[in-house]
């Protein structure tokens, strides 16, 4: 079952995420990974890593960190040098960074066309996997005038978001810790 959780940032969506990710590898006998998807630029970045690996320390995750390129998961190994099975259940946290990434480049760059891209490398990857918990961050819903740049990747991450939630099995958003189930 691919799954896709979108919300505020702080809400819970990850907590939420780890929990359907684990019971689906638990009730099928599945390996369970982490794909990992920031890359850090700074200290407080470091921080959160760090936190986030503690938290989840014991349910399980085989951590994957793939900043770009999300699909090329399918044909490498885990940190611990296992061999992914396309067969396991995945937890991609986050799409919103991974579009970052994948959009604003490190020489400065801006891919507009990272947005599409990233639509059509997440819908094959939920194809190939069918075990995927996707989580993106809500950011719609101020009525402020943003600059070009920020402009482009709200589309963008409009986009993903509509095309992971037409594909996947279940939507759910998370507010301030409730849950709500769309699909």
């Amino acid at each position: 079952m691919n799954i896709f959780i979108s919300g505020g940032c702080k809400n819970g969506k990850s907590y939420h995420a780890q929990e359907l990710a684990r019971d689906m590898a638990r009730e099928n006998s599945l390996p369970l990974y982490y794909l990992a998807t920031m890359i850090p630029t700074d200290e407080e970045d470091r921080a959160r890593i760090r936190r986030h690996l503690s938290e989840r320390d014991g349910w399980g995750f085989e951590t994957i960190e793939q900043g770009r390129n999300i699909c090329e998961v399918l044909t490498g190994s885990t940190l611990s040098g296992e061999k992914v099975s396309p067969e396991g259940v995945f937890l991609l946290d986050s799409v919103t960074a991974l579009l970052s990434n994948e959009m604003f480049l490190p020489d400065g760059f801006m891919d507009e066309s990272a947005g599409e891209r990233l639509a059509a490398e997440l819908a094959d990857f939920a194809a190939k996997t069918g075990n995927t918990v996707f989580v993106s961050d809500y950011i719609y819903s101020d009525a402020r005038t943003f600059d070009r740049y920020t402009e482009s990747y709200r589309r963008a991450l409009a986009l993903i978001d509509r095309t992971l939630a037409a594909l996947c099995d279940r939507v759910i958003e998370v507010s301030y810790g409730f849950k709500y189930l769309y699909k």
